[in-house]
């Protein structure tokens, strides 16, 4: 066999073999398991006879159903200034379900909320559910022009 032909396949092994398996960033890493929420979203703000009706959007992506969530909010007028406190209770949320609640709040004026507050859990329970778990996988976003959050 001709040199140049023994060079060349050495060559060629010699980059074939260089190039071996593909790196590790180049591989797909597996995606990172999904982080548990409860998503809340102040979908609308309107008014009702009683006073202001809120509609929410929940998503429970916790991962275990919710017999019982309620939560206490602060409802802050234009000024800034805590209005009142009241309990929001969204009842039963099973896992993976997403649900819509509204709430009518008595004597409440829609135009003049500048922004609503997730002051605490009152309560979260369900099975395997630990209390905390409903505050601290919660995540906040509106719709509105009402500034909604933890």
């Amino acid at each position: 066999m001709p040199r140049s032909k023994t060079s060349l396949r050495l060559l060629t092994s010699a980059l074939a073999m260089s190039l071996g398996p593909a790196p590790a960033w180049t591989q797909s890493a597996p995606a990172p398991a999904p982080v548990p929420a409860l998503t809340l979203e102040l979908n609308a703000a309107q008014p009702s006879d009683k006073g202001c009706r809120l509609t929410f959007v929940v998503n429970n992506a916790l991962g275990a159903d919710l017999s019982k969530a309620a939560f206490e909010i602060a409802l802050f007028n234009q000024a800034g200034v805590v209005d009142r406190l009241t309990v929001l209770d969204f009842n039963n949320l099973p896992a993976g379900k997403t649900k819509v609640t509204r709430f009518d709040l008595a004597g409440a004026d829609c135009g003049k909320l500048s922004r609503v507050l997730i002051n605490s859990a009152t309560e979260c329970a369900g099975t395997g559910v630990e209390p905390a778990m409903c505050m601290r996988g919660l995540k906040t976003s509106t719709k509105t022009g009402i500034a909604f959050g933890i």
